[in-house]
C-alpha cells in the first residue's frame, strides 16, 4: 500500500468515530425515558403554583397584592358601620319630700293664705344680721342671710348695682302691727292683698328679705320690676336659692299682688329646679292649696 493510500485510510477511520460521539449518549442496551418518568426542575415548578398566568384569571405583578380571603358570594367588604353613641341616662327625678313644706324650720316651708305658720307665734333660733346695706335693720336666718350677702355682692361685681334691705324677718307680734296698720289705712279687702295676716307671713319664717335699689328707686313698688336692679333680681336670684315669690301673672296662685322686692330663701337645690323647670310659685310645684282666701 502506497502513503496516499494509508493517509485516506486514517482519515476515513477518524470520521467514523466522530459520528459516534455525536449519537444520543445512550448506554448500549439501556432503554430511552418514558415521559411520566421525567421530573420537572423545581423552579419551573414553583413558578407555574405561585403565579397563574393571564389566561387562568391571574393578576399580573402590576396588579398589586393579591387578598388573602375571597368573600363570599353576596357579601360586601367595606369599612365597618359607625357605632351609635349611646343614650344619656336620664337624670334622677328630683325628691320633693326631701324636706318638709309643713315645718316652719324648713327651707320648704310653704305659708300662704289657706296655710298658716303651725305653731302660729313660730320664732326662728339661728337669726343673725347679714353684713349689708339697711333701710330697717331685722334679721334673717343664718344660712339665707349668707346666701343675701353673696347674692347682693355678686349683683355688685357684675353690674355695679347696690342694694339695701327694706325688710327682713317679723315677728308674730310685729307682723301684727303692720298687718293692723295696713287695714287702718285702706281697710282690710286693699290689705289682705298686699300685707300677710299674722301667723301667715313669709317674713315671720325669716326666709324673706324685701330689698330696695340704692340710692332709692321704685321701693316698694310695681315699677321696681322694669328697673336694672329689678331685672337683675330676677334674672339670678335663682342661682343664690332666692325666689320671685309672688310674679305678676301667679296672683290666684300666690294670693297676693305683684312683688319684684319680695324675695323668699329656699336653697339653691329647689331654686335650681324650678328655673329648670318653669314653675314660678310654690304652690304648683308641690301641689299645695293656694289662694287669695284665709283658712
Amino acid at each position: 500500500m502506497t502513503f496516499r493510500s494509508t493517509r485516506a485510510g486514517l482519515v476515513a477511520a477518524v470520521l467514523i468515530l466522530g459520528l459516534a460521539g455525536c449519537s444520543t449518549g445512550a448506554q448500549p442496551g439501556a432503554e430511552p425515558p418514558r415521559a411520566s418518568e421525567t421530573t420537572p426542575s423545581p423552579l419551573s415548578t414553583s413558578t407555574a403554583s405561585a403565579t397563574p398566568g393571564p389566561a387562568l384569571g391571574g393578576a399580573s405583578a402590576s396588579d398589586g397584592p393579591v387578598p388573602s380571603t375571597v368573600p363570599s358570594s353576596g357579601s360586601t367588604v367595606g369599612p365597618s358601620e359607625p357605632r351609635e353613641a349611646p343614650t344619656p341616662a336620664a337624670p334622677p327625678a328630683f325628691d320633693k319630700t326631701a324636706r318638709s313644706v309643713d315645718d316652719p324650720a324648713s327651707i320648704w316651708v310653704v305659708v300662704n293664705k289657706p296655710r298658716a305658720l303651725n305653731p302660729i307665734t313660730f320664732v326662728p333660733t339661728d337669726l343673725v344680721y347679714p353684713s349689708v346695706r339697711y333701710v330697717n335693720r331685722q334679721p334673717m336666718r343664718r344660712e339665707a342671710a349668707d346666701a343675701l350677702v353673696a347674692m347682693l355682692a355678686a349683683a355688685r361685681a357684675q353690674s355695679g348695682l347696690e342694694f339695701a334691705v327694706q325688710s327682713a324677718y317679723r315677728s308674730f307680734q310685729t307682723q301684727t302691727a303692720v298687718y293692723n296698720d295696713d287695714v287702718a289705712r285702706n281697710g282690710r279687702a286693699y290689705a289682705d292683698t298686699d300685707t300677710a295676716r299674722p301667723g301667715h307671713s313669709e317674713h315671720q319664717t325669716g326666709l324673706a328679705i324685701d330689698l330696695s335699689a340704692s340710692p332709692a328707686n321704685c321701693s316698694l313698688a310695681a315699677c321696681l320690676g322694669s328697673t336694672p336692679h329689678g331685672q337683675w333680681l330676677a334674672a339670678n336670684a335663682w342661682r343664690f336659692g332666692f325666689l320671685l315669690r309672688y310674679p305678676a301673672d301667679k296672683v290666684p296662685v300666690t294670693g297676693f299682688t305683684y312683688e319684684p322686692w319680695h324675695f323668699r330663701y329656699i336653697g339653691t337645690e329647689l331654686a335650681a329646679e324650678l328655673h329648670r323647670s318653669g314653675v314660678k310659685t310654690l304652690e304648683e310645684f308641690f301641689g299645695l292649696p293656694g289662694g287669695t282666701v284665709y283658712h
